[in-house]
């Protein structure tokens, strides 16, 4: 069956955001796969409908006045979806107000530093040269630690991270923070976001929406070609 919506996706905290949220809003979509490390997001179809040439980005054929719209940025995907639906942004303007805080403080913060933190521990001293570098590793952690501090302070006074009703910022917000491992955080210094963690990674649309194409994400490669494609090492 073909649906309305064509979901460009590789399963990464910020794919993850968008199939989550399509999961907790019950709307089907068409799933297309862009392998980041093959270089699909380069190709000439793709950046048609994501000219910064990274996913997620969706199609819907059933847009504003019936017509169709694509849209790339995760968090202009999940406004568009739940203005669309009316669905996950409160129910007053003071509500809308706090979920776009939040949604912007994870765009603009914890998404940015997050990755970069998965990059400089992870990924770099896997590169050749290795780049095993104090600094951006110290630097990078530290301030993912400010943050998640600042999220848990938050989720102390409210059951969800925008108020007591689970919104787009969760939905944003949760990929990331989910692998807080992998970013060398304390989880026993955040008990509030860790509540929270729980508890969002029980809710049925997160665990599908997670689950989608899960086997193909891999662990950090040390594959040269696949390297230059993620983080243009050259040329």
């Amino acid at each position: 069956m073909t649906h309305d919506i064509d979901l460009y996706f590789w399963p990464t905290p910020n794919g993850w955001k968008t199939s989550i949220a399509l999961a907790e809003m019950n709307l089907p979509y068409n799933l297309h796969l862009v392998n980041i490390g093959a270089g699909d997001q380069f190709k000439p179809d793709f950046l048609q409908i994501s000219p910064n040439n990274r996913m997620p980005a969706i199609v819907d054929k059933n847009g504003p006045d019936g017509d169709e719209i694509s849209i790339f940025e995760s968090g202009a995907i999940l406004r568009y979806l739940a203005r669309k639906t009316g669905q996950f942004y409160g129910q007053t303007e003071r509500d809308r107000i706090s979920v776009d805080q939040w949604l912007m403080w994870q765009m603009g913060g914890v998404g940015p530093m997050a990755g970069q933190a998965h990059h400089f521990l992870k990924y770099a001293p896997l590169l050749s040269p290795p780049q095993d570098l104090p600094y951006p590793k110290d630097r990078y952690r530290a301030e993912v630690a400010r943050l998640y501090g600042v999220l848990d302070r938050q989720l102390a006074k409210s059951e969800f991270v925008a108020g007591d009703f689970m919104s787009i910022a969760d939905m944003s917000i949760w990929p990331w923070a989910s692998l807080w491992e992998g970013q060398q955080q304390k989880i026993e210094d955040f008990p509030h976001m860790s509540r929270w963690l729980d508890q969002m990674a029980q809710r049925p649309g997160v665990i599908a929406g997670r689950a989608v194409a899960a086997e193909l994400r891999k662990a950090p490669t040390a594959n040269k070609d696949e390297q230059n494609t993620l983080f243009k090492t050259k040329g």
